[in-house]
């Protein structure tokens, strides 16, 4: 299993990052778009979509994604980015105040249109979020996707090996707050690393409450994912990746995270510069 998700992971890479420096925006954003289609399909699925409505509803995000992706067109990077940013402050308020009290509750949301409009805002502002930190430097976005990934294989690797107590038991029993510890010592790490490394342009302390933040939204959108999946009955959002599951199982940790990272970098930006 461990060499399998050890693969799997090896040959994303593999695609992935040449991908990321070597496509313009514009290509970028057509193979997001697939990528993310795929994660729709399987949020289709989890919500228990039927056939037919799973495929009417990644219709209605292909032409929705289709349409953006013409307004990039045709206006600009700027202004997608600026446009994106309201979505990335929509989606902040979901993560921040709604999804804790859905952790505490539980709440079992039968309405499919309601969460079929949920997942539609979740994995477009994904999507939007890996157009515009590409839009804005690749090396950015590579770092903050590094920092998720790095996360979630030291939560893997010291839950396994140290954890004993456990996080959210009734959501994800395997998760535990040792693996949290050791997600935060990694990041911390890979902060330091990335903050004495003046080639890279992230000398600023905020380097290391950024990447907190963004380690511990992965850990919710893990949980949440986890909580969605165990309404649905379901182990994996899918099969499409052997020894992870599905997209959504490999990207849980990024629909929040990456967002809220650029809406946080932005207006840190933005302040640092009015003052």
């Amino acid at each position: 299993m461990l060499k399998t998700r050890i693969i799997t992971a090896a040959v994303l890479v593999a695609f992935f990052i040449p991908a990321l420096f070597m496509l313009g925006n514009i290509s970028w954003a057509y193979a997001m778009l697939v990528f993310c289609l795929l994660g729709s399909y399987e949020w289709g699925g989890m919500i228990q979509l039927s056939p037919l409505q799973n495929k009417l509803y990644v219709a209605i995000a292909a032409v929705a994604g289709l349409l953006a992706v013409y307004f990039l067109r045709q206006f600009g990077f700027h202004l997608f980015f600026f446009k994106s940013l309201l979505v990335f402050a929509i989606v902040a308020i979901f993560w921040f105040f709604i999804v804790p009290i859905w952790f505490k509750t539980k709440t079992v949301v039968s309405n499919k249109l309601l969460m079929a409009a949920l997942g539609l805002l979740l994995i477009a502002s994904l999507w939007l979020a890996l157009i515009c930190a590409k839009g804005a430097d690749p090396l950015l976005l590579l770092v903050l996707l590094a920092t998720i990934w790095i996360a979630d294989s030291a939560a893997y690797f010291a839950g396994k090996n140290f954890g004993k107590h456990k996080l959210a038991p009734s959501i994800s029993p395997g998760k535990t707050w040792e693996g949290v510890l050791g997600a935060m010592i990694a990041v911390t790490i890979f902060g330091a690393v990335i903050y004495f490394n003046d080639g890279l342009g992230f000398h600023q302390l905020f380097v290391f409450p950024a990447l907190w933040l963004i380690a511990g939204l992965g850990v919710m959108g893990d949980l949440f994912e986890s909580l969605m999946k165990r309404q649905a009955n379901l182990k994996d959002s899918g099969q499409l990746l052997p020894g992870h599951g599905g997209i959504l199982d490999r990207v849980d940790g990024i629909i929040p995270s990456l967002p809220i990272a650029i809406l946080m970098i932005y207006t840190f930006s933005y302040y640092n510069s009015a003052i």
